[in-house]
């Protein structure tokens, strides 16, 4: 494919996507037998891949690329989200297994290999829109007339780095999703991220018919859910990590209730007074959970195999098939501890006026817990948990 001169590497890093994407296209030129470049032009708005118009491709570095047996190629990049960007993907080896594919079919047929995720619903790789509108935009036109190929995707790392992740809120279990909605990552632990939220929440609440209630919801997911629960539009605010000056510019910007909507593994944090959320800066959710817990009663074994699983999604797990009764119970505890250190950390900056709910989901994509003002304001809206 001819392109005019390419664009060097964006210094804002890229997400998954991308990295997939170049390591697949030299991956296809070897195949193809042809020398590959460590820097892969690649077309980044799938709507606009035509040299006459827009933008030259960008420049993404690849590793390597080599033939293996029984006509495979093996491709290698690594992830890098960009600099001042906390993100479990830097550094991220990622691999693509690539041939030709015999037979009738798509001219793609993608595969999730070791380390990557996948729907637990039908086994399919997840894999977003833009990701396939990628590798299409910049793979396709490569093939010769009639070929189609098999690429299979492996992340050695994927099944671990996994674990520090929600995707198993959403139905995606063995590894890291192949997601991303664009080419550069959204950098929700960075000031500027919380720049852009502070401009959104001023526009909401400057609004003629803003109301006065507003449902912040806690990243993507969060974002995906409440939508389909019937949240209306008009109430939903993504937040980053910078949930504690969230808090404090909506109660200044005059909102009367605010609904606090998110993962129990995330939320739980500021259960603990910690208002910037991101896992590179502040954890402590396992004694968190484990201080609740103790004080709503739990003690000795249970307590300690509570301290020591894996993630809090197995630790309440664990605790329901021991003690249902007493599982619900923390959670319930859990999402109150939450709305109190909200309140108290708004009163630090003489911001008391305002209502903060909190309403938490698990990994079924079910509404686990509410406190006593997240309760009522669901109500309000017409829901329950």
């Amino acid at each position: 494919m001819s392109s005019p001169v390419a664009q060097p590497t964006q210094p804002q890093g890229y997400t998954v996507p991308v990295w997939l994407t170049a390591a697949a296209r030299a991956a296809l030129l070897t195949l193809r037998a042809e020398p590959w470049q460590r820097l892969q032009p690649l077309w980044l708005d799938p709507n606009n891949s035509n040299p006459e118009n827009g933008p030259p491709p960008a420049l993404v570095p690849v590793e390597a690329a080599a033939p293996l047996a029984d006509g495979w190629v093996l491709a290698m990049a690594h992830c890098d989200p960009g600099p001042e960007v906390l993100d479990l993907t830097r550094g991220l080896a990622l691999w693509v297994l690539l041939r030709w594919r015999q037979g009738p079919g798509d001219w793609l047929e993608l595969r999730a290999g070791e380390g990557v995720g996948v729907l637990q619903a039908s086994g399919e790789p997840c894999l977003s829109a833009y990701a396939r509108q990628l590798l299409e935009c910049n793979l396709r036109p490569l093939l010769p007339e009639g070929r189609c190929l098999e690429l299979v995707v492996v992340i050695p790392q994927g099944r671990r780095l996994a674990e520090r992740t929600s995707n198993a809120a959403f139905g995606v279990v063995d590894g890291l999703a192949l997601i991303g909605t664009q080419a550069e990552v959204q950098r929700s632990a960075a000031p500027d991220q919380l720049g852009l939220a502070l401009a959104e929440l001023r526009e909401r609440c400057g609004a003629e018919d803003f109301g006065g209630a507003l449902v912040l919801v806690i990243g993507a997911n969060g974002l995906d859910l409440a939508q389909q629960l019937g949240v209306p539009p008009q109430l939903l605010l993504k937040a980053g990590n910078w949930l504690g000056p969230l808090l404090v510019a909506a109660a200044e910007a005059g909102v009367q209730r605010l609904l606090l909507f998110g993962y129990q593994g995330k939320l739980i944090k500021l259960a603990g007074g910690i208002f910037h959320t991101h896992h590179h800066l502040a954890d402590g959710r396992a004694e968190v959970l484990t201080a609740l817990a103790a004080l709503a009663g739990l003690g000795g074994a249970a307590l300690q195999a509570l301290h020591d699983a894996p993630t809090v999604e197995e630790a309440l797990a664990q605790l329901d098939r021991l003690d249902g009764p007493r599982a619900e119970q923390l959670r319930q505890h859990i999402a109150a501890a939450v709305e109190r250190r909200s309140l108290a950390y708004l009163a630090r900056y003489g911001q008391e006026q305002m209502a903060v709910g909190a309403v938490l989901f698990d990994r079924s994509r079910r509404i686990c817990a509410a406190g006593p003002a997240g309760l009522e304001q669901l109500t309000a809206m017409g829901m329950r948990p």
